[in-house]
Protein backbone atom coordinates (compact mmCIF):
# COMPACT_ATOMS: atom_id res chain seq x y z
CA UNK A 1 0.00 0.00 0.00
CA UNK A 2 1.19 3.38 -1.06
CA UNK A 3 1.65 5.37 1.32
CA UNK A 4 0.14 9.49 1.59
CA UNK A 5 3.05 10.90 0.79
CA UNK A 6 3.34 9.02 -2.92
CA UNK A 7 -0.06 9.01 -3.28
CA UNK A 8 0.32 12.48 -2.83
CA UNK A 9 3.30 12.78 -5.17
CA UNK A 10 1.63 10.49 -7.56
CA UNK A 11 -1.39 12.59 -8.00
CA UNK A 12 0.37 15.91 -8.19
CA UNK A 13 2.81 14.78 -10.74
CA UNK A 14 -0.16 13.22 -12.88
CA UNK A 15 -2.54 16.97 -12.79
CA UNK A 16 0.57 19.00 -13.30
CA UNK A 17 1.93 16.49 -16.33
CA UNK A 18 -1.63 17.09 -17.62
CA UNK A 19 -2.70 20.48 -16.58
CA UNK A 20 0.51 22.45 -16.12
CA UNK A 21 2.32 23.02 -12.94
CA UNK A 22 0.80 26.64 -12.31
CA UNK A 23 -2.49 26.10 -13.81
CA UNK A 24 -2.81 22.97 -10.91
CA UNK A 25 -3.94 24.14 -7.49
CA UNK A 26 -3.53 22.33 -3.89
CA UNK A 27 -6.98 22.00 -3.73
CA UNK A 28 -7.55 19.63 -6.61
CA UNK A 29 -4.59 18.01 -5.54
CA UNK A 30 -5.94 17.17 -2.19
CA UNK A 31 -9.11 16.75 -3.54
CA UNK A 32 -8.17 13.65 -6.30
CA UNK A 33 -5.53 12.48 -3.62
CA UNK A 34 -8.01 11.96 -0.77
CA UNK A 35 -5.16 13.35 1.40
CA UNK A 36 -5.61 16.04 3.78
CA UNK A 37 -4.45 19.62 3.65
CA UNK A 38 -2.68 18.95 7.19
CA UNK A 39 -0.62 15.84 5.48
CA UNK A 40 0.54 17.56 2.66
CA UNK A 41 2.28 20.31 4.93
CA UNK A 42 3.30 17.70 7.20
CA UNK A 43 5.27 16.41 4.08
CA UNK A 44 6.10 19.53 2.00
CA UNK A 45 5.84 23.04 3.08
CA UNK A 46 4.54 24.61 -0.04
CA UNK A 47 3.42 24.03 -3.58
CA UNK A 48 7.14 24.55 -5.07
CA UNK A 49 8.52 21.77 -2.66
CA UNK A 50 5.85 19.18 -4.19
CA UNK A 51 6.40 20.20 -8.15
CA UNK A 52 9.86 19.37 -6.84
CA UNK A 53 9.36 16.06 -5.12
CA UNK A 54 7.01 15.23 -8.62
CA UNK A 55 9.73 16.28 -11.52
CA UNK A 56 12.25 14.02 -8.93
CA UNK A 57 9.31 10.83 -8.96
CA UNK A 58 9.27 11.60 -12.85
CA UNK A 59 12.60 11.59 -13.60
CA UNK A 60 13.65 8.19 -11.75
CA UNK A 61 10.11 6.90 -13.83
CA UNK A 62 11.05 8.04 -16.87
CA UNK A 63 14.69 7.01 -17.09
CA UNK A 64 13.92 3.69 -15.59
CA UNK A 65 11.26 3.26 -18.34
CA UNK A 66 13.42 4.32 -20.75
CA UNK A 67 16.49 2.41 -19.88
CA UNK A 68 14.55 -0.76 -20.01
CA UNK A 69 12.84 -0.37 -23.00
CA UNK A 70 16.20 -0.15 -24.92
CA UNK A 71 17.76 -2.94 -22.79
CA UNK A 72 14.64 -5.26 -23.64
CA UNK A 73 15.10 -4.52 -27.62
CA UNK A 74 18.99 -6.02 -27.65
CA UNK A 75 22.13 -6.30 -25.90
CA UNK A 76 23.81 -4.31 -28.74
CA UNK A 77 24.38 -0.11 -27.93
CA UNK A 78 23.82 0.48 -31.39
CA UNK A 79 20.46 -1.16 -31.56
CA UNK A 80 19.45 0.38 -27.99
CA UNK A 81 20.10 3.60 -29.27
CA UNK A 82 17.95 2.93 -32.33
CA UNK A 83 15.12 1.48 -29.49
CA UNK A 84 15.17 4.60 -27.82
CA UNK A 85 13.20 6.15 -30.56
CA UNK A 86 10.86 2.98 -30.93
CA UNK A 87 10.12 3.47 -27.02
CA UNK A 88 9.40 7.18 -27.60
CA UNK A 89 6.60 6.18 -30.09
CA UNK A 90 4.99 3.71 -27.59
CA UNK A 91 5.10 6.74 -25.19
CA UNK A 92 3.50 8.95 -28.09
CA UNK A 93 0.78 7.12 -28.85
CA UNK A 94 0.02 6.99 -24.53
CA UNK A 95 1.07 3.07 -24.19
CA UNK A 96 3.71 4.17 -22.08
CA UNK A 97 2.79 5.25 -18.68
CA UNK A 98 -0.32 3.89 -17.32
CA UNK A 99 -2.77 6.18 -16.80
CA UNK A 100 -1.00 9.42 -17.81
CA UNK A 101 -1.01 9.30 -21.86
CA UNK A 102 1.22 11.86 -23.47
CA UNK A 103 1.10 15.24 -22.65
CA UNK A 104 4.77 16.20 -23.83
CA UNK A 105 8.00 16.01 -22.18
CA UNK A 106 7.35 16.95 -18.16
CA UNK A 107 10.68 18.48 -18.43
CA UNK A 108 10.08 20.51 -21.28
CA UNK A 109 6.93 21.27 -19.57
CA UNK A 110 8.69 22.76 -16.57
CA UNK A 111 11.91 24.35 -17.78
CA UNK A 112 8.94 26.57 -19.68
CA UNK A 113 6.70 27.25 -16.78
CA UNK A 114 10.12 28.06 -14.67
CA UNK A 115 12.24 29.62 -17.50
CA UNK A 116 14.98 31.12 -15.27
CA UNK A 117 17.99 28.71 -15.31
CA UNK A 118 18.54 29.23 -11.39
CA UNK A 119 14.33 28.39 -10.74
CA UNK A 120 15.18 24.70 -8.92
CA UNK A 121 12.11 23.51 -11.27
CA UNK A 122 14.35 24.56 -14.30
CA UNK A 123 17.62 22.77 -12.90
CA UNK A 124 15.60 19.42 -12.08
CA UNK A 125 15.01 19.73 -15.84
CA UNK A 126 18.16 20.17 -17.03
CA UNK A 127 19.29 17.56 -14.95
CA UNK A 128 16.79 15.00 -16.37
CA UNK A 129 17.83 16.20 -19.57
CA UNK A 130 22.01 15.52 -19.06
CA UNK A 131 21.36 12.17 -16.99
CA UNK A 132 19.81 10.93 -20.60
CA UNK A 133 22.47 12.37 -22.68
CA UNK A 134 24.79 10.52 -20.48
CA UNK A 135 22.92 7.24 -20.71
CA UNK A 136 23.11 7.97 -24.66
CA UNK A 137 26.87 8.80 -24.93
CA UNK A 138 27.83 5.83 -23.06
CA UNK A 139 26.11 3.86 -25.17
CA UNK A 140 27.71 5.77 -28.08
CA UNK A 141 31.21 4.62 -26.62
CA UNK A 142 30.23 1.46 -26.19
CA UNK A 143 29.05 1.31 -29.80
CA UNK A 144 32.55 2.37 -30.90
CA UNK A 145 31.88 6.30 -31.74
CA UNK A 146 34.94 7.81 -32.68
CA UNK A 147 33.08 11.18 -31.14
CA UNK A 148 30.65 9.88 -28.65
CA UNK A 149 29.81 13.00 -27.05
CA UNK A 150 28.73 14.63 -30.56
CA UNK A 151 26.80 11.62 -31.34
CA UNK A 152 25.09 11.86 -28.44
CA UNK A 153 23.98 15.48 -28.66
CA UNK A 154 23.08 14.88 -32.77
CA UNK A 155 20.79 11.83 -30.88
CA UNK A 156 19.48 13.44 -27.85
CA UNK A 157 18.82 16.79 -30.15
CA UNK A 158 16.92 14.18 -32.92
CA UNK A 159 15.12 12.91 -29.36
CA UNK A 160 13.90 16.37 -28.01
CA UNK A 161 12.72 17.40 -31.49
CA UNK A 162 10.69 14.31 -31.59
CA UNK A 163 9.34 15.07 -28.49
CA UNK A 164 8.41 18.21 -28.82
CA UNK A 165 6.83 17.78 -32.61
CA UNK A 166 4.63 14.60 -31.22
CA UNK A 167 3.23 17.36 -28.62
CA UNK A 168 2.53 20.69 -30.39
CA UNK A 169 2.12 18.95 -33.96
CA UNK A 170 0.01 15.65 -32.76
CA UNK A 171 2.58 13.76 -34.74
CA UNK A 172 3.16 10.43 -32.99
CA UNK A 173 5.14 9.48 -36.00
CA UNK A 174 7.74 12.17 -35.29
CA UNK A 175 9.31 9.02 -33.66
CA UNK A 176 9.86 6.86 -36.77
CA UNK A 177 11.10 9.64 -38.96
CA UNK A 178 13.52 10.51 -35.90
CA UNK A 179 14.80 7.02 -35.99
CA UNK A 180 15.34 7.46 -39.23
CA UNK A 181 17.32 10.53 -39.45
CA UNK A 182 19.43 8.46 -36.37
CA UNK A 183 19.64 5.45 -38.53
CA UNK A 184 21.93 7.38 -41.00
CA UNK A 185 23.71 9.43 -38.10
CA UNK A 186 24.80 6.09 -36.66
CA UNK A 187 25.64 4.50 -39.87
CA UNK A 188 28.32 7.59 -40.61
CA UNK A 189 29.37 7.76 -37.01
CA UNK A 190 30.02 4.16 -36.49
CA UNK A 191 32.69 1.51 -37.51
CA UNK A 192 30.79 -0.97 -40.20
Amino acid sequence: MKSKRDVLVDTALRLFYTQGFNATGIDKILAESGVAKMTMYKHFKSKDELILAALMRRDEQFRDWLTAEMQKASTNPRDQLLAMFDALEEWFHGRAFKGMGFSGCAFINASSEFAKLDHPAHQIAAEHKRCVLEHIADLCTKAGASDPKQLAEQLALLKEGAIVTAQVRGMPESARIAKTMATALLDAALPA
